[in-house]
Order: structure tokens, then C-alpha cells, then sequence
């Protein structure tokens, strides 16, 4: 059955299957302009159907997203899963990652279905990624990505009560370059307000100077023949090729673009003093209550799609304890087996630490934060991936069984079911109450999803004794 409601724009028309209501493709602004910031909605007259998702940006071709890709350029649009349009439910706000280069909400492992079911409204957006959204040409405004996802909010603050939604209990929850989106919208001014909770996932520790950000920018210009200047005339559908390039041989500008070019990150949100005063980790203020952490293995999933698992040299893991970690020796001490230290000082420089310090952060700021970790090993992929990044998908979803995160999980099983049951519940319980259902972090305290679940202490504490200080901005590195 089609069922109506008003938003800012105009009448959308979405279904309902049993007691779920969905819309599907409802535009939060205007088309953007390569390169601008994000514009108001443009009214539409009679009613708008709201049945399918809106098309892609367009995006990386990695693991083929590019395919998604449709014509049209009606790329910022929510879509909204609800129960009870006549109530007052806590709302979800899903940020999907993807390295910043690539994503959309359109993806089947994102289908809000079964958290709507566990009491709240779910909403996820598409929001402009790569060059479009986070390259950095002079006179554009920095963090176009960032400023889509503000957007995006404001759409939800203005609209979600005619969906059963309560605009004053909003919870953004996103994973990897997500996690990220959503530690930086904690840092933002313009996100002030727009949001009460925050559920940061896999929290990459990726953020890059201006002058950094130029000099890739610059780079991935380079590859279509033009002047950074140049690139908003450009066709968008072309941007990507260029970011995709430059990130397939990042290595070679290693000695300029450093840690940024060996862990192969052409983009991410820019510190700019502006859209982004600061990094999170100083840019916090506290007053959004704070669910953060990470999975066991982040790292083993990037080291298998490199080729890699299995294969790590000893040079290779002592190379990759020079490069990112703060303390090489202390981490070759500690784990002698080369691919455990690879896998350990790769995961906690890109995710694990900058998760770990989220929740100091939050705290030193006189904030409430509650800290976990998923150590629950994934069977899929003939089991050899651990508790590896993006395992926390679709069992935060409860999606087990479609999308590409799902392959982690191989055939659903009682204990997936199990683990997801677990953060389903805490996710949702967290976005109503601001308790996930264990201490606080001021306790110490750290939930591990697992079969068997347990709350102890935070147990890499080796790393956490290498890591003192949070993650810096990525900056060009400076001729020696």
C-alpha cells in the first residue's frame, strides 16, 4: 500500500509492507554544483514517488561501485525506514564509508528494515564522495562531503516528526571513512545541535592538511590534463578515473605525501580551519553522548585484498612498524610473528587508536563515552579473516545474508545471529537512552561482542601503551 507524507519540497509518496513504511529517493537538496556547496531542495509540484533510491554519485571504481553509477544528477537524496509514523521514536542516521572515494545508501546491506523494526526510524543519504566531495581546489569550500552530510541533518531535524521520528533524539552512526564523517561532524560547528548521540565505528585516523590535500588534488588533476582550478568545469563522472589513479601509485610519492601515500589514502577530510576547525581529537566538546570502537583485525581484510594474507615477510612487517608506528621496536618486542605485528600496527594506525582516543577524547572534554570491540572471528571467506573491518555491518544491520559485507559472515548461523542480536540491541538501546547496556568508559570499561559476550577492561593494551597521544593531521612531509 502507497502511503503519502509532506516534506520540504513537496509531497513524497513511499509503501508500507506490514507495519513498515518505507520512502526511498527523497531529495535533501538541489542537485549540487561540482565543486560547491550543498543548495536547498527545489519544490516539486503534485506528489513525488519515493519508491526507489536515488542514483549514486559518482565514485570510485573500486569492487565496482562505479556500475552503480546512473544518469541523472539527483545524487543527495534520505531514504526512510519507520514503523510508527504516528510516533515518536528515536532516530538512526546511518553514514556509510568507503574510503571517502566510494559508497551509497542504496546498498542492500543497508537496508534499514531490521533496525526499524527494533523501535527506532532509520534514515541513511547518499552524500558526494572523491574529488567532488573531499579534493580541495581553491575557492570552493573545503569538505563538500561533510557539508552534505550537515545537509542531510538538517533535513532530518526539519522533516523526521512526519515520519514518527523525535528531532530531539537523533543518534548518527556510521563505520570506517562513516566513522570518520561522524568524528568530524563532532568537531564542526555548522553540526552543532543537529544531532545528540553518536555512534563512531572503525573511526579512521585520516585527516589531511591543506597543503596535502592540494598536492593530491593537484596530482589527480594532473591526470585529466588540467589545473586543480579547472576541475569544477570538468565532467564528474570523469574525477573518478583520476582520484583512482593517483591512489593506484600513491607509493611513489611517498617521500612527499608520506604515511598518506604508503597506506594508499587520496582523500579525506581537510582540516581547513573553517568546515573543519580541527581534528576530533582536540575538537570535541563533550556535550553528544559517545558509543565508540573497533573490530579485532581491522587490518586482515585490507591485507587479503592486497594480496597479502598469509604472505607478509618479516622486512615487510618491520617496514610497516617504522612507517606507522610510533614506537617500532616496542612493537617488534611485542609481536614477533610478522604477520601479527603487520596486522597489529597497520589496524591500530588506521582504526584502532584513533577509536581508542575517540573515547579519551570524549572524556577529557568531560563527555560520556561507552568504549567496545568486536572479537567475534568471521567464518566467511574459509575463516581466515578475524574480526576483520566491515564484519560489524551487517550485524549491526542484521543483514546477514545480502550485500557484500555478508560474505564475511559466509552462511548465517546461530552464533551470527547471536552477535547481531547483541549489537542490534545495544546500537538501539544507546540511541533511546544513551546506554548501550554496559559501564561507562570512566570505568574502564569495554564491551566485547563476541559469542560470548564479556565487559573487562580495554584488552590492546599494548598498543594503547605505544599509542599515548592521538593521531596528528597528515601533512606533506617536509624535504630532509
Amino acid at each position: 500500500m502507497d502511503i503519502e507524507v509532506a516534506v520540504t519540497g513537496g509531497v513524497v509518496r513511499g509503501a508500507t509492507d506490514g507495519d513498515l513504511a518505507v520512502f526511498r529517493g527523497i531529495p535533501y537538496a538541489a542537485p549540487p554544483v561540482p565543486f560547491a556547496a550543498p543548495e536547498p531542495v527545489r519544490p516539486w509540484h503534485g506528489t513525488r514517488p519515493a519508491l526507489a533510491f536515488g542514483p549514486p554519485p559518482p565514485q570510485s571504481a573500486a569492487f565496482g561501485m562505479d556500475a552503480l553509477t546512473d544518469e541523472g544528477d539527483e545524487w543527495l537524496t534520505v531514504n526512510v525506514w519507520s514503523t510508527d509514523l504516528g510516533g515518536r521514536s528515536p532516530v538512526m542516521v546511518w553514514i556509510q564509508g568507503g574510503a571517502y572515494l566510494f559508497g551509497t545508501s542504496g546498498l542492500p546491506e543497508y537496508d534499514g528494515s531490521t533496525l526499524a523494526h527494533d523501535g527506532v526510524v532509520v534514515v541513511t543519504f547518499n552524500y558526494r564522495v572523491g574529488l567532488d566531495g573531499f579534493g580541495w581546489v581553491p575557492g570552493t569550500p573545503a569538505n563538500r562531503g561533510l557539508l552534505d552530510q550537515v545537509a542531510a541533518l538538517e533535513w532530518v531535524r526539519d522533516n523526521i516528526g512526519a515520519f514518527g521520528g523525535d528531532p530531539g533524539r537523533v543518534t548518527v552512526f556510521g563505520q570506517s571513512a562513516g566513522g570518520g564523517s561522524v568524528a568530524a561532524l563532532l568537531a564542526m560547528p555548522r553540526a552543532v545541535g543537529l544531532f545528540h548521540r553518536a555512534i563512531a565505528q572503525s573511526v579512521p585516523g585520516t585527516f589531511f592538511t591543506p597543503r596535502l590535500a592540494a598536492d593530491i588534488t593537484r596530482a589527480c588533476a594532473a591526470e585529466l590534463g588540467l589545473d586543480p582550478s579547472e576541475l569544477p568545469a570538468a565532467d564528474p563522472r570523469a574525477l573518478p578515473a583520476a582520484a583512482d589513479a593517483v591512489a593506484a601509485t600513491m607509493e611513489v610519492h611517498a617521500d612527499r605525501w608520506g604515511r598518506a601515500a604508503h597506506a594508499n589514502v587520496p582523500l579525506a577530510p581537510v582540516v581547513d580551519g573553517d568546515v573543519l576547525p580541527t581534528t576530533p581529537w582536540p575538537g570535541l566538546s563533550g556535550r553528544v553522548e559517545l558509543l565508540v570502537g573497533h573490530t579485532r583485525h581491522e587490518q586482515r581484510l585490507l591485507t587479503a585484498l592486497a594480496g597479502l594474507l598469509g604472505e607478509v615477510t618479516a622486512d615487510q612487517a618491520a617496514e610497516a612498524a617504522e612507517i606507522f608506528g610510533p614506537d617500532p621496536h616496542l612493537y617488534r618486542e611485542s609481536f614477533r610473528d610478522p604477520e601479527e605485528l603487520y596486522d597489529v600496527v597497520r589496524s591500530d594506525w588506521l582504526f584502532r587508536m584513533p577509536s581508542l582516543h575517540l573515547a579519551e577524547a570524549q572524556l577529557a572534554a568531560g563527555g560520556r563515552a561507552h568504549l567496545y570491540e568486536l572479537t567475534w572471528p568471521a567464518p566467511g571467506m574459509g575463516g581466515v579473516l578475524g574480526a576483520c573491518h566491515g564484519l560489524d555491518v551487517p550485524l549491526v544491520f542484521g543483514n546477514l545474508t545480502v550485500g557484500q559485507p555478508a560474505l564475511l559472515i559466509g552462511h548465517p548461523s546461530v552464533e551470527a545471529e547471536s552477535v547481531s542480536a547483541q549489537m542490534r540491541s545495544a546500537w538501539t538501546a544507546f540511541a533511546t537512552t544513551g546506554d548501550p547496556g554496559w559501564p561507562a568508559y570512566d570505568t574502564g570499561a569495554t564491551r566485547l561482542f563476541d559469542v560470548e559476550p564479556e565487559v573487562t577492561g580495554y584488552p590492546e593494551q599494548v598498543s594503547r601503551r605505544i599509542w599515548r597521544e592521538p593521531p596528528s593531521v597528515l601533512d606533506l612531509v617536509e624535504p630532509s
